[in-house]
């Protein structure tokens, strides 16, 4: 197309040299999620609900905004590493099964002021589930992977819960 005796074009092709790109890895995260609903000062907030998430056994309906801490360790005592910020809805009638979009924002080390961002279904109640990632920043610029969730400690009376990340993540 021309307009004004000047080509316009909206996309180009672009070799990864070009931006900087070296060779791609793979990097392996562990961290320790802390969603925490109870006491003065929460994690986790639920911030809409249908009107029939008072009597639904799964939730559903219910929106949680987030901004839990990320640790090295499963306690909240451990070093903060990170915050995972975003939300989680109840997404199924049948069983507890979260829609979960979140960014991981690192605050410390190599990875400080990068993300990793995860989005996917999480059944809470399995003992192990798999959700993917979509993307980062950063560091983790073009990330793609997956990351494999496991609840470490879950207090049914507070609703709080410490869930173990091991996030495997291509990246250049």
């Amino acid at each position: 197309m021309t307009v004004h005796g000047k080509p316009h074009q909206f996309s180009r092709v672009l070799s990864p040299a070009s931006m900087g790109l070296k060779e791609e890895k793979i990097t392996q995260l562990q961290v320790y999620w802390h969603d925490i609903l109870s006491g003065s000062n929460p994690s986790a907030i639920r911030v809409a609900a249908a009107p029939q998430t008072n009597t639904s056994p799964t939730g559903f309906g219910a929106l949680v905004m987030i901004d839990d801490p990320l640790t090295e360790g499963p306690e909240m005592s451990s070093k903060i590493v990170g915050r995972a910020q975003g939300f989680y809805s109840s997404a199924s009638q049948s069983e507890v099964g979260l829609l979960m979009a979140m960014n991981f924002a690192f605050m410390d080390g190599k990875y400080n002021g990068s993300t990793v961002t995860i989005l996917g279904r999480n059944t809470v109640f399995s003992k192990e589930r798999e959700m993917p990632v979509i993307g980062g920043s950063g560091v983790f610029r073009f990330a793609r992977g997956f990351a494999k969730v496991r609840t470490h400690k879950f207090d049914p009376t507070t609703g709080d819960a410490t869930v173990v990340y091991n996030i495997y993540v291509y990246h250049y």
